[in-house]
């Protein structure tokens, strides 16, 4: 099958919290409530012209071929999910929707179409459906009159900031948080994900690999051999559209951002903006150790 590009509504599903669920529950259970979930959404799209492209963790991405379709999708998945329970266990899901031009190839689909559509849904809250500007312009003007204005951003391929959309899924509104027009929402665009390198190891922290540990313990993603580092030294995480160093060690961890002086984080976290250095355990100043290097790569975080 050749490549084609076609005019689509992009939609991710991701479960909320299903970390939890598993440390909760124990993997066999929680997969089980995790496939039944993606059971009941399944049905759902099937009656509005949905297409399920891949499942990817807790998550799916799917494809409509009208923006209407993916708003009416999406309202009812969290409604089904909220009134019937699936697995017997409240499970809960946040969705991100983009309408735009996608690369279709061999049953999948490319682009910054559905990285949009991922850093939506990585944005969203617990129960939230998010749209583009683009998905809301697509819309019937019976669907137009269900969303709202609530951010703005500036999205991936496009240059300029625009506005992020709620879909209004649930009947009763008498509870809903009141936007507050005079101020100036404006939420992180997608800041590419982390290289994080040591004597020559990179380890990229994204969508896909969301946290890494690093220490002097062999299970470490990173392993240091200096005796002033604690065996689970830190951990370097995503969340959103953020990167986060916390803490855990018996030293503390010295961080140079670019460009701004040494911090030394003890049993804490500190955002990893920009680049820089992490020393474990002692400062530049020592002339020991060993120098971990951390920069953000540009390139989307949501790849897909």
């Amino acid at each position: 099958m050749g490549r084609e590009s076609k005019m689509k509504a992009v939609l991710f599903a991701d479960i909320s919290e299903s970390g939890v669920l598993y440390r909760k529950l124990g993997d066999t259970t929680a997969r089980g409530i995790v496939s039944a979930c993606f059971g009941a959404m399944s049905a759902v799209l099937k009656r509005h012209d949905g297409e399920i492209i891949k499942t990817l963790g807790d998550a799916i991405l799917c494809v409509f071929p009208h923006a209407d379709n993916a708003v009416l999708a999406a309202g009812a998945m969290q409604s089904v999910l909220t009134s019937t329970r699936p697995g017997d266990y409240p499970i809960a899901i946040h969705i991100g929707i983009h309408y735009g031009s996608v690369l279709c190839e061999d049953g999948d689909v490319f682009g910054d179409t559905v990285n949009v559509a991922a850093y939506l849904t990585a944005v969203a809250m617990r129960e939230q459906v998010l749209a583009t500007e683009a998905t809301e312009n697509a819309l019937s003007p019976a669907l137009r009159a269900g969303v709202r204005p609530i951010f703005n951003t500036v999205l991936k391929g496009t240059g300029r900031e625009s506005a992020v959309y709620e879909v209004l899924w649930k009947t009763d509104r008498a509870d809903m948080t009141q936007v507050n027009v005079e101020s100036k929402r404006v939420i992180p665009g997608d800041a590419g994900s982390l290289l994080v390198v040591l004597a020559g190891k990179r380890v990229r922290i994204d969508q896909w690999k969301p946290s890494i540990r690093v220490g002097r313990g062999e299970e470490c993603d990173l392993v240091v051999s200096d005796r002033y580092a604690s065996r689970q030294h830190l951990t370097v995480r995503a969340m959103r559209t953020r990167f986060y160093l916390v803490d855990h060690s018996i030293n503390g961890t010295y961080v140079t951002l670019e460009g701004g002086e040494e911090v030394h984080v003890m049993r804490g976290e500190i955002a990893l903006d920009h680049s820089g250095e992490i020393r474990l355990g002692r400062p530049r100043s020592s002339e020991a150790g060993e120098e971990i290097t951390f920069e953000h790569d540009r390139r989307s975080m949501y790849r897909i």
